[in-house]
């Protein structure tokens, strides 16, 4: 009895096609953050190149440091981004969270711990409020966090001058707890002769707690899915509420880190400070492979794209350039990430 013939588009031997190996280019064409690390290699490069300091140890620390502040915000942005949502208010959050820490320890003459803890509270209360009026209103996130921009700019401002008289707070190195409250948000260490900030630490840290959650927990998948298709993913069971709430308190969280760096780094805080930083988080995000439209990107590629930033700022820096050329090249870079990652994209959907 003879056996019959596999199909001819079968795959060879009549293995399950679901078994094969898969190619190591067909995987890296799957990564979002693939056409982000070509473009930080490209940038590397360039500055290599241009400017001799910037291959310099000490420079790398203080291309870090500028990374770092940036990249602490773009990695929430960027789950935020997976999950189809916006926040404008990111940048000023992060100057309320000081805002808070700071007025508080003074005007109650307490441990400046407290205030920390109560900036942590209402910085995660700003996250609750938009995710909540985000899922009540139906409102775009676009238009919620724009009036919560608003709110919150007038907020600084207003309240500041009224407690302190100006438009900055008052210093409160004197106060108990400040050395150790520096030590945790504002410290820096020494590696192999180079010099980093502990913002470098938490920024590693953060990205890889947002790898492990968006690539290895239930709640990863419900990011995934609502910003995929918010109405199919509620048809299956996630809970797309919580689900963005829980989002925007994670903005929230890290606005509460990066403000506390803003504090114990400078002693005083400027009331202004932080306008127009919500858009850096967001080209940051982008340039690392998040679609605007949602359901696609990674923590790494967020990582990359800050990386990128903080190599522009500082390499235009070390090549002796005008730095008013900054915004141009933030704006080229943007645009040209983003037209390789489409592209990239449609190559990893190609090869499938």
């Amino acid at each position: 009895m003879s056996a019959s013939a596999p199909p001819a588009d079968s795959p060879p031997g009549g293995a399950d096609e679901r078994l094969l190996h898969t190619s190591v280019l067909r995987k890296l064409l799957g990564r979002p953050e693939l056409g982000s690390v070509v473009g930080a290699a490209a940038v590397f490069l360039f500055f290599a190149f241009v400017a001799d300091s910037f291959l310099q140890l000490s420079s790398f620390g203080t291309v870090l440091y500028a990374a770092s502040t940036i990249g602490i915000m773009a990695v929430p942005v960027a789950l935020l981004m997976i999950g189809g949502e916006f926040d404008l208010s990111a940048g000023v959050m992060v100057t309320s969270s000081a805002l808070v820490s700071s007025m508080f320890s003074y005007q109650m003459t307490a441990n400046v711990w407290v205030g920390v803890l109560v900036s942590l509270l209402v910085t995660l209360a700003f996250g609750v409020f938009n995710g909540v009026m985000l899922t009540r209103t139906k409102l775009p996130s676009f238009i919620i966090t724009l009036g919560t921009f608003l709110m919150l700019t007038g907020l600084n401002l207003g309240v500041t001058k009224l407690v302190s008289g100006t438009v900055s707070t008052k210093t409160i190195s004197d106060m108990e707890g400040f050395p150790s409250a520096r030590a945790l948000f504002a410290s820096q260490l020494t590696v192999a002769g180079v010099d980093l900030k502990v913002t470098i630490l938490w920024w590693a840290g953060l990205v890889a707690l947002a790898t492990w959650i968006l690539l290895r927990t239930r709640f990863g998948n419900w990011i995934f899915a609502v910003g995929g298709n918010a109405d199919a993913a509620r048809a299956v069971g996630v809970p797309v509420q919580r689900t963005r709430i829980l989002l925007y308190m994670g903005v929230a969280f890290c606005a509460w880190v990066s403000g506390q760096h803003l504090l114990f780094s400078f002693d005083v805080v400027q009331s202004g400070e932080g306008v127009g930083n919500e858009l850096i988080y967001i080209i940051a995000a982008v340039i690392g492979g998040c679609l605007i439209t949602g359901g696609y990107g990674s923590a790494i590629g967020s990582a990359v794209g800050a990386f990128i930033f903080g190599m522009t700022s500082k390499g235009i820096v070390y090549a002796e350039w005008n730095p008013d050329w900054f915004k141009f090249f933030l704006g080229a870079m943007l645009l040209l990430a983003t037209l390789l990652n489409a592209w990239v994209r449609k190559r990893a959907e190609a090869s499938r």
